[in-house]
């Protein structure tokens, strides 16, 4: 029996029906049309009555800038009293009445497609993402001048998915409700300009000392560069820096058509002169006032009438410190070739008392102290020890103080001089770079840069060799704080200059909430760095920063060749840093951490602690200025016990090298354990292990 298959009709096998023209088109065409059928609808349903809610909750924009002055800013000081009164009740402007270049510079500037778009630039959303992605960092944001609008009126400053979708969908309704014309005559009159100055009238005047609407095409670019960053650009710190910025917007509008080749390269070399009274600087507030008003845009976004900024600051503390460092430096500083200086001083949790950002704000508004990064050499050490003292070792335990042969990196102290065997107190207060080096290289670099980031640090740093000295660039705030940490009991600190900012009706638009305190150093290595660091003010490199009356610990600092001198330091009750130097990195005239820099800690300490009662360092239950006062200024002998090896041998070119790449191995968690006996030619961390000494 045979089988047999039914045969087609018409003998031939019958086409399969061919699919229709949408399920033949990509899959992802597909999903476009589907998702635009099915969510079409509710969304521009959801956008309508979004519309309709809006229009019927806020009243109409253009009628604010009638019943609203321009924004001021009252900042007051940790005491109530009145510091300053920053902007003003400068006209609104219309837009019919400033010139055209300044309105063609804001736009070339900010949003290039401004008049292309309805409210939302999805292209130049992907080109920011792009660049930013390509770059690896932000350089370009994706929000069109309504975004930023919308952002500034309606919103706050937090930065939430909530808050991100609230204000597309203002940017939208505002597109509809005011036009192009009334959306830009509101962005600026409303948009902040740094330096306290909410609109463009009142940045014309602050700047230019003139009315927005006679601004000329050079000045108009200077004030359109400032939108982006305007602290970084004002003609207040930098006036070169600003010029440049307003070149880069010239280009910017040349390619944006504008401007012709021929108008940009004219404008760019018309002179730009800034107003006489830019520069104050004669109260001695400008540099925390400048702090102050910086930090509030990143808080509060675009304040509406009278707000109130209460702070941190001493008034009487601030004013005295600034006339101290101009004193010093004017008394001083032509012999020392020294031209500025920096200190900021803290409270234990990290309100900022003073800041003084230079010699004087009137011939340079730059602040150092928050600002600049600089090498702060041997007060890097603080880090180095901290990792040590968590490993197992002790304040009386040894390191070796001897040069690192062949290893093609030598590290030397100050007069070359060498003292063998010594304590790690004695090595850190007599600031001995060859022990700090060969701690260093034992604990691991990694080990030192993670100490020093979970105390604040947040600059980069470079975890080699060399970090043991201070190499890498930091700020003086952020060293200051982390000695603060010391101070603090081992607890975290967090720098901060505004408490709270309300508006002049009570209503409170920031409030500084406490973060929960975290231990960052234990107790047992809390009191054995402020040990050691109290022993570098009474025996060591820092004794002329001693304070008579009151218990002290700090570390001093100096960079190569005399580039930058540092003092950092603390008491019971307050934390101070203190950086001189010279802004363009010329080597001073001998001027070290233990002279100039600790002269000037000590006069302001001894000004910030007037009328208070002597406070012991936190971890040293008896009177450290006695205790280490009757230990004298000679090193503490070595403990008796295991002497430390002392190699003799030469050893590898690539000794650092060695270090670095084994750098993750582990310390002996006892002190007093001998090292393995293996070949002077063995592993570079087993040198460095023979080249220390575990005392008791």
């Amino acid at each position: 029996m045979s089988l047999r298959y039914p045969e087609p009709v018409g003998g031939a096998f019958s086409a399969s029906p061919r699919p229709s023209f949408f399920k033949r088109l990509p899959w992802e065409i597909r999903l476009v049309v589907l998702a635009t059928i099915y969510l079409g609808p509710p969304t521009i349903l959801a956008l309508a009555a979004a519309f309709v809610y809006y229009t019927v909750r806020i009243p109409n924009p253009m009628v604010l800038p009638h019943k609203e002055r321009a924004p001021v800013v009252r900042i007051l000081a940790r005491d109530g009293s009145l510091l300053a009164e920053r902007g003003g009740a400068d006209a609104y402007v219309p837009i019919d009445l400033l010139p055209r270049h300044l309105i063609d510079a804001v736009v070339a500037t900010e949003d290039r497609r401004f008049f292309k778009h309805w409210g939302l630039d999805p292209a130049g959303m992907l080109r920011a993402a792009y660049t930013n992605v390509r770059t690896g960092r932000l350089v370009q944001g994706g929000s069109t001048l309504t975004q930023q609008l919308a952002k500034n009126l309606f919103l706050g400053s937090e930065r939430t998915i909530r808050r991100k979708l609230e204000e597309l969908v203002l940017a939208l309704w505002l597109e509809v409700r005011l036009g192009k014309r009334n959306i830009l005559e509101l962005y600026l009159n409303r948009v902040y300009f740094g330096g306290g100055a909410y609109g463009v009238e009142t940045a014309a005047r602050r700047f230019f000392g003139k009315r927005a609407q006679d601004v000329t095409l050079a000045e108009a670019a200077v004030l359109a560069g400032l939108l982006k960053a305007p602290s970084k650009f004002s003609p207040a710190w930098n006036p070169s820096i600003a010029r440049a910025r307003a070149r880069s917007v010239l280009v910017l509008m040349v390619e944006a058509g504008f401007l012709s080749a021929q108008e940009g390269e004219a404008a760019g070399r018309a002179s730009i002169r800034f107003a006489d009274n830019l520069q104050h600087g004669q109260s001695g507030l400008d540099y925390a006032l400048d702090a102050a008003v910086e930090r509030l845009p990143a808080l509060i976004g675009s304040p509406a009438g009278e707000v109130i900024v209460e702070t941190t600051i001493s008034r009487d503390l601030q004013r005295r410190a600034q006339a101290l460092v101009h004193d010093t430096l004017a008394r001083e500083g032509e012999a020392a070739n020294a031209s500025q200086a920096g200190l900021v001083l803290l409270d234990p949790d990290g309100g900022i008392r003073a800041v003084v950002g230079g010699r004087a704000y009137a011939e340079s508004q730059f602040n150092r102290a928050l600002k600049a990064r600089r090498q702060p050499g041997s007060a890097f050490k603080l880090f180095v020890y901290l990792a040590a003292l968590e490993s197992g070792l002790t304040p009386d335990s040894t390191v070796l103080d001897l040069p690192i042969l062949g290893s093609g990196w030598s590290p030397r102290n100050e007069g070359a001089g060498y003292r063998g065997a010594v304590t790690l107190r004695d090595g850190l207060a007599q600031s001995m770079n060859a022990a700090a080096a060969r701690l260093h290289m034992t604990v691991g670099p990694r080990k030192t840069a993670a100490a020093a980031r979970r105390l604040g640090i947040r600059s980069a740093l470079r975890a080699d060799a060399s970090l043991a000295l201070g190499t890498s660039e930091v700020t003086l705030l952020e060293l200051t704080a982390a000695y603060g940490v010391l101070a603090n009991g081992g607890k975290s600190l967090e720098p901060y200059l505004i408490k709270r900012v309300r508006t002049a009706s009570g209503q409170v638009l920031y409030q500084r909430h406490p973060e929960t305190e975290k231990v960052l150093v234990a107790p047992a290595q809390v009191g054995a760095l402020n040990d050691m660091l109290n022993a570098v003010l009474v025996s060591g490199t820092g004794r002329r920063a001693a304070l008579a009356r009151h218990p002290a610990a700090g570390k001093t600092g100096t960079t190569q060749d005399f580039r930058d001198a540092w003092f950092i330091g603390y008491t019971g009750h307050l934390v101070a840093g203190v950086w001189v130097g010279n802004d363009d990195g010329r080597a001073m005239n001998k001027v070290m951490g233990g002279n100039l820099p600790a002269r000037l800690w000590h006069d302001a300490m001894e000004i910030a602690h007037e009328g208070r009662a002597p406070a012991a360092l936190p971890g040293i239950k008896s009177d450290p200025v006695a205790m280490l006062a009757a230990r004298g200024d000679k090193p503490a002998p070595v403990p008796s016990g295991d002497k430390p090896l002392m190699p003799r041998e030469r050893i590898g070119a690539d000794f650092v090298e060695q270090v670095i790449a084994d750098d993750t191995r582990p310390i002996a968690s006892d002190p007093a354990a001998k090292p393995r006996r293996r070949s002077w030619l063995g592993t570079a961390q087993d040198f460095v292990r023979r080249g220390l000494g575990f005392g008791s």
